[in-house]
């Protein structure tokens, strides 16, 4: 996926058509945190890609327990995708779901054309764990202005996910 740029602002979700929603979140608030939970999708789309990847491809001395451990971890960036995209659509929007979306909106890079050695693949989902985060901790703050405590629950389990598994990566590379 290609890197957005942080100038550019993430498209509007598309609304659904249909009822009224009247949750007590008003639109122009869920229609920010919708699009702050696309961004979100796209980078959790991404990262589990490139995990997934990564979990094929790895080599060298630290192959089985990198490869277990990619795949516990793009195992559960896959469980986590559906949640965010639900989250979306009870907003009332669109979920992106196709590669040219997830382009658009993601904040981290798609994952290299040629596999990389296996601790610069760590390094690589160090940096994916935590532009996540950072993605998820700036929807945080609006979903915490508008009250809306669904999505600030979601988004605390992923935070704390992200940072628990940068810190499991990141303790892999010290020496």
């Amino acid at each position: 996926m290609a890197k957005s740029s942080s100038k550019t602002p993430a498209k509007t979700p598309a609304k659904s058509s249909g009822p009224a929603i009247n949750i007590g979140i008003g639109e122009k608030d869920r229609t920010a945190i919708a699009g702050g939970l696309s961004r979100l999708l796209a980078d959790t789309y991404t990262l589990y890609l490139t995990t997934h990847n990564f979990h094929w491809n790895v080599s060298g001395p630290l192959f089985n327990s990198l490869h277990a451990m990619f795949m516990a971890q793009y195992t559960e960036l896959w469980n986590a995708v559906d949640p965010i995209a639900e989250r979306i659509r009870a907003l009332g929007a669109a979920a992106p779901g196709s590669y040219a979306q997830f382009g658009a909106l993601a904040s981290i890079k798609d994952a290299p054309a040629k596999p990389p050695k296996a601790m610069e693949m760590v390094r690589i989902l160090v940096q994916g764990h935590e532009a996540v985060a950072r993605t998820a901790r700036s929807v945080f703050a609006l979903a915490d202005k508008a009250d809306d405590q669904p999505t600030a629950d979601l988004l605390t389990q992923r935070l704390d996910i992200h940072e628990k598994t940068a810190w499991m990566l990141r303790s892999l590379l010290e020496e």
